[in-house]
């Protein structure tokens, strides 16, 4: 398992080829700061979606029952082993963890 940052010129395109390979996986969403603590924003649902819109700098979490929106993203970060994806880390403009964790790993398609 090895987590890295996603440099910001790649988050379009990553989270778009993570997108058209979604077929079914459940995933999590946590949010973690240090005013609010853990919260759980939704337990595994059907995730839909990961999107970064750079026009407007704004970073979608889509489930079936929660469209999740992070403004600003400062940093993301991916869990990876191999070919398959575990978690994603989004740290937003103010310092919050917004992590999406997918009940079982996704194979990644090649770029």
């Amino acid at each position: 398992m090895a987590t890295h940052r996603l440099e910001s010129a790649q988050w379009q395109s990553y989270f778009n080829r993570v997108s058209r390979s979604l077929g079914g996986e459940q995933a999590e969403i946590e949010t973690a700061s240090l005013k609010l603590g853990d919260q759980i924003n939704s337990e595994w649902t059907l995730l839909n979606g990961l999107v970064y819109d750079p026009k407007d700098d704004v970073f979608e979490v889509v489930t079936d029952n929660l469209d999740h929106l992070i403004e600003h993203p400062r940093d993301i970060y991916v869990d990876e082993a191999g070919t398959t994806l575990r978690s994603v880390e989004i740290i937003d403009a103010e310092g919050n963890h917004q992590i999406v964790r997918l009940k079982e790993p996704l194979t990644l398609p090649g770029p």
